[in-house]
């Protein structure tokens, strides 16, 4: 149960920075330095989420 909670969570937190991402794209002068720290940090927890979906062999 505490990986599913926890994949829901990343889940949740790789949807929020989607959010922010596409905000900050959205306004009139996006920071591109801020939009590519956040396409890092949603990088990161995609890894996360697929090491932890997958299963071990």
């Amino acid at each position: 149960m505490a990986v599913t909670a926890h994949l829901e969570t990343l889940h949740s937190k790789h949807t929020n920075l989607e959010q922010k991402i596409q905000a900050e794209l959205r306004s009139p002068l996006p920071d591109n330095i801020r939009v590519s720290k956040l396409k890092k940090q949603k990088l990161q927890i995609k890894d996360t989420i697929t090491h932890f979906s997958t299963p071990n062999y």
